[in-house]
């Protein structure tokens, strides 16, 4: 099942995307909540973020690949972290497929995307096994977790690096069954153009390991979502690109990039 959140007269509405038609529900995907009487065409309603989130979890270091280009890029030799590791992001970052990635004019060049896949809790979590930790998940959905890397490198919380407005592109869409989260294809385009693709079987510490160690510490309620790090070393986007994320079962996340004059 594929649900989304979309722009409904002033309100924000949960719906259901059956075929071309967006389905309105009354209450929230992971609790109590019916079908309504309305339903409008896909193409016609502004998808928003899936999910705003009691807390927004991000995956830290989590590819080899991503660790070593990156540590590289800096001149440095490539450090891998010894159990999963964990941080925030802010949710005033989140924006929905096909609305724009607005950059500070103050920003550098060194402007990159992170495709990453994302996990939206269903169940309160704590204290729950590996084998069991797929099983708190509601879905999952794409995130482009957008870096200005010259920020990221000089302010020590990462705030603007990261968390500037507009800088967590999320959806289009989040999908409840048929996702591999241990083995599907993420893969990246600007402007059309394929510049790169990973398997998340390339993970450092996969959902089950992430969510786990987790709920050692921290309960995770339903809503909250961990987004799950990216592989591989990522271009620069510009004035008038478009940023396009897709992940296997899910579908594809889209973003033009605006440039603050």
């Amino acid at each position: 099942m594929r649900w989304c959140r979309f722009q409904n007269g002033d309100q924000p509405s949960y719906g259901i995307i059956e075929g071309d038609n967006v389905i309105e529900v009354s209450g929230i995907p992971w609790g109590e909540h019916s079908r309504t009487s309305n339903s409008q065409p896909l193409e016609s309603v502004k998808l928003l973020a899936p999910v705003i989130p009691p807390t927004f979890y991000a995956a830290g270091i989590n590819f080899r690949e991503h660790v070593t280009e990156m540590a590289h890029a800096r001149g440095e030799e490539p450090s891998f972290p010894p159990a999963a590791d964990v941080g925030y992001r802010a949710n005033n970052a989140l924006t929905g497929h096909g609305s724009p990635i607005i950059v500070p004019k103050d920003a550098t060049e060194v402007f990159q995307y992170e495709g990453e896949l994302v996990a939206v809790i269903g169940r309160q979590c704590k204290n729950v096994s590996e084998a069991e930790a797929l099983d708190y998940v509601f879905g999952y959905t794409i995130g482009n977790d957008v870096s200005e890397r010259t920020w990221q490198r000089g302010d020590r919380t990462l705030w603007r690096a990261k968390n500037t407005d507009t800088f967590k592109p999320m959806g289009p869409w989040i999908e409840t069954e048929g996702v591999d989260p241990e083995n599907c294809e993420v893969s990246i385009s600007l402007n059309g153009r394929f510049v790169s693709s990973y398997n998340m079987s390339g993970t450092i510490f996969g959902v089950r390991e992430f969510i786990s160690r987790m709920s050692r510490y921290l309960t995770l309620v339903p809503g909250d979502m961990l987004w799950m790090g990216t592989d591989g070393a990522p271009e620069n986007m510009k004035d008038g690109d478009v940023c396009d994320i897709a992940i296997e079962g899910i579908g594809t996340l889209s973003n033009p990039v605006q440039w603050e004059k």
